[in-house]
């Protein structure tokens, strides 16, 4: 046989995926379907895909006339909401690239990330009208400031400001999609930022499809025309996991609630509108789960929400199954993935096991969908075994993650090929993974690994405990001990004793946790997850009794993992914090 250097090519047409081939395709074949939002303004706006995809192109239209080039940055500072939908495909949809950011942020950070993507024109909620103008001036390379209203609602202001509505009506809307290359940018969205600078994922047109696609797999959100979602996640974070594409995907109904997301505006919106499904963090869901237990009620057609963006609690997971009937799915992912990566869902073979082993695997974070491989790898860089015991650093590919971040075109995150995810985790025969730590979080205890997610998850499962984090202290012994930092549900009563008690025979003797104390409040990042940095600057000089012991009577120095980071603060622990 004669070897060949020229493959043999299919015969299938070359059609790009597009972020506009998901609008276009749900108004043409979705049209009627429902787009609900509470509005800024305070009432519900309704309507179609069908008018989506003809104000998403007015607003292309208002970018090009404005002089906006294919390539450049329009940044939004946005609700989930119509307009910003609309922003999702009218930038992109020509050929710019959407950057969604986050309003939680310090406004310095928001600055910085305004003039690291070189933003051209911001679209913005009228909510934040103080906080563009303490943007404008930091800001000088946007060309404007465009406000997400109508005259009648255009915000008095330093800043000079276009309105939207405006800019939409001077156009027809009779314009025809460009075919882009596939791999253009789309989207760019950036990190947190707890740790420095955030670092910006810029994502393709063919990875926001095909994320799409697979967010909406069975075993992944599930998604279908006979849906009602609600994303409860922000629009401005990592794209609301990427339900504003899969929606239009699948012709489902979204109901998007804005700026009010109390337990008590989630539940009425969702009972008012018939949603089916949603997805958010934990924090909002505790929220949730507080207002219903306060006013006696339960959903109607509610039927499962995805949890992310941190570890669930496995004591609210079944309190929605068992309480409400509610499957929670629980997922990981990361900005840098677009952001899913993996789901808690069972197969065939598993959902015939034992209902405690089938919980047991659903409190995991689940199984990569397809467009996702990952690994566990050890400190000398080679592979671990998936039998749920061996732990280590996860590392990640896929059509849908980043190969380096923006602007950083020098250098590569990659390993081999691999992201590394700074996760530490497990992965277990039936290949469901759990996140056992971050690697800047995890004890190390004596030489030996403990996980600060599933004390937490303890600590969260006694009846008087809101929320806990769980931190390393220095200890003069093993180096580094867990402390527990809670945060009492309202009027509930426990002491540091009953606590740390609670513990005991629910994790090996040498993971019980060495001390306990309570707060009024605990730390959140931007997007709703634990602020350990900030946990860990304050108790920095946190005294263990367990250290007392062994004859340490001052206090012990920083970790070196917080020296630097934590240099300058003035933690006080007997006034953020009591121990009883």
């Amino acid at each position: 046989m004669t070897a060949t250097t020229t493959p043999l090519l299919g015969q299938m047409m070359d059609v790009p995926l597009l972020v506009s081939s998901l609008i276009a395709h749900a108004a043409r074949h979705h049209g009627n379907a429902q787009i609900v939002s509470r509005r800024i303004e305070g009432d519900v706006h309704r309507y179609t895909y069908r008018e989506c995809e003809v104000r998403s192109k007015q607003l292309a239209q208002a970018l090009i006339a404005l002089g906006v080039e294919p390539g450049e940055r329009i940044g939004t500072l946005a609700w989930n909401g119509y307009r910003h939908l609309e922003a999702y495909f009218g930038v992109t949809g020509f050929g710019a690239v959407c950057h969604t950011i986050n309003p939680r942020l310090f406004p310095e950070q928001i600055a910085w990330i305004v003039n690291h993507a070189d933003d051209r024109y911001i679209l913005f909620d009228i909510t934040f009208a103080a906080l563009v103008d303490a943007l404008a001036p930091q800001c000088p390379q946007v060309r404007g400031w465009i406000a997400l209203c109508d005259e009648s609602h255009r915000p008095a202001m330093r800043t000079p400001v276009l309105c939207y509505e405006t800019l939409l009506a001077a156009q027809n809307g009779e314009f025809d999609w460009p075919l882009l290359d596939e791999r253009s940018a789309s989207n760019l969205c950036y990190t947190s930022g707890t740790t420095g600078n955030p670092k910006g994922a810029l994502y393709t047109h063919r990875s926001a499809v095909l994320h799409a696609y697979g967010a909406s797999l069975p075993d992944a959100m599930g998604l279908s025309a006979r849906d009602a979602m609600l994303p409860v996640v922000p629009m401005f974070h990592v794209n609301a996991w990427g339900l504003p594409h899969a929606g239009p995907l699948n012709g489902t109904k979204l109901v998007l609630p804005g700026k009010d997301l109390d337990g008590k505006s989630l539940y009425e919106l969702m009972e008012a509108e018939g949603v089916t499904c949603s997805a958010g963090v934990p924090t909002v869901w505790l929220g949730l789960l507080a207002y219903m237990r306060e006013a006696g009620v339960k959903f109607s057609t509610l039927k499962r929400t995805v949890i992310g963006g941190s570890a669930c609690p496995p004591a609210m997971l079944r309190t929605y199954e068992d309480d409400y009937g509610v499957q929670v799915i629980h997922a990981w992912g990361m900005t840098e993935m677009s952001p899913l990566g993996t789901l808690a869902k069972l197969n065939w073979e598993q959902a015939q096991r034992p209902p405690e082993a089938q919980r047991a695997l659903l409190e995991k974070q689940g199984r990569v969908i397809f467009g996702v491989d990952m690994k566990i790898v050890g400190d000398d860089g080679r592979e671990l075994p998936w039998d749920g015991v061996a732990f280590g650093d996860l590392y990640v590919r896929g059509p849908w993650i980043i190969d380096r971040y923006f602007r950083q075109e020098s250098g590569t995150p990659l390993v081999d090929g691999w992201f590394p995810t700074g996760d530490v985790a497990t992965i277990d025969p039936d290949g469901f993974l759990h996140i056992t730590d971050r690697s800047k979080d995890v004890i190390k205890s004596g030489g030996e690994w403990i996980s600060s997610i599933e004390l937490e998850n303890i600590a969260v499962a006694h009846p008087a405990i809101a929320e806990a984090a769980c931190i390393a202290c220095a200890h003069p012994r093993w180096t580094e001990r867990p402390l527990i930092v809670a945060v009492k549900k309202p009027g509930a009563q426990v002491t540091r004793e009953e606590l740390l008690a609670f513990f005991e025979g629910k994790v090996v003797k040498w993971w019980l946790p060495d001390d306990a104390v309570f707060v009024d409040e605990l730390p959140h990042t931007a997007t709703g997850k634990l602020q350990k940095l900030k946990l860990r600057e304050q108790f920095r000089h946190h005294v263990l009794p367990s250290a007392l012991e062994v004859g340490d009577k001052c206090p012990l120095e920083p970790l070196d993992s917080d020296k630097g980071a934590a240099s300058g603060a003035t933690a006080n622990t007997k006034s953020a914090a009591t121990r009883g």
